[in-house]
């Protein structure tokens, strides 16, 4: 029995490492760089600068959340897309109440807490698809199997040049294709309150997880299998996460060199 109890405790944290371990590194290494971001525009315009990609990235940011509170049957009673308030911080917001009866919208607060995650992503990789020319190839490029830190490396220096060639450079669509994508990419990473209550969902997940896996192991079932089966399926979500994290990354050296940069050599 405690070896049983061992198996299943290890392959839930095989699981979760295999299908959302990436999601969660990605996820707090794009929190990291939008926060560095909105330091550069706040230390240097101050709020207004933090409004310069807000009006379009945070009512992407909104929708995601009410998307999925809809997909998890959550009621929704009040949806603002963008009210900017200086004096909290805050720019937008999506109330939602749930049925703490159900399992399912239980579970559901771990996906609509992420949601900005995935639907600016999407956003992201769709105006990709539609507006650059090359933009098909690139997302070619970015559907990969990542299986080491240097080969991702190798995949977005190669979607980098791909974005900047000339003919992109010269096509004034790439530069509004390139502001929309700042806009949405500063504003994807849950906020502190979208954090509480992924973590709330996330121990409902996990309970699920190991009552499915104990039931399997029971019928002789080894769920490592489908485990990996499903992990390997995910590249083209773990792609739109890695190029999300590139284009939040030039953005962050943009205004480091644009902003930040001359208003420390001026301080001096």
């Amino acid at each position: 029995m405690q070896q049983f109890a061992l198996t299943l405790l290890q392959t839930v944290a095989m699981e979760l490492i295999a299908v959302l371990g990436i999601f969660f590194a990605l996820g707090f290494l794009l929190s990291k760089v939008q926060k560095a971001t909105h330091e550069n525009y706040t230390r240097t315009i101050g709020w207004k600068g933090i409004l310069l990609t807000a009006w379009i990235g945070t009512p992407i940011h909104e929708l995601g959340h009410a998307f999925f509170a809809k997909l998890f049957h959550h009621k929704i009673s009040n949806i603002t897309l963008f009210q900017p308030n200086k004096s909290t911080g805050g720019l937008g917001h999506v109330e939602h109440s749930f049925n703490s009866n159900s399992v399912y919208q239980r579970i559901g607060n771990f996906f609509i807490g992420a949601a900005p995650l995935f639907f600016g992503g999407a956003a992201l990789i769709g105006i990709l698809y539609f507006v650059l020319p090359n933009g098909k190839d690139i997302i070619a490029m970015l559907n990969v199997q990542y299986d080491s830190v240097p080969s991702a490396i190798d995949t977005l220096k190669n979607v980098f040049f791909a974005l900047i060639q000339r003919d992109n450079l010269n096509n004034t669509i790439f530069w509004i294709f390139v502001y929309i994508s700042f806009c949405i990419s500063a504003h994807m990473a849950p906020s502190k309150q979208d954090v509480k209550g992924m973590w709330r969902g996330f121990a409902w997940l996990v309970g699920l997880l190991v009552i499915f896996n104990f039931i399997l192991m029971l019928m002789n079932i080894d769920p490592r299998e489908y485990v990996m089966r499903i992990a390997s399926s995910l590249s083209i979500i773990v792609a739109v996460f890695v190029y999300a994290l590139l284009i939040a990354t030039v953005h962050y050296v943009v205004t480091f060199i644009l902003l930040r940069l001359p208003f420390q050599l001026l301080r001096r």
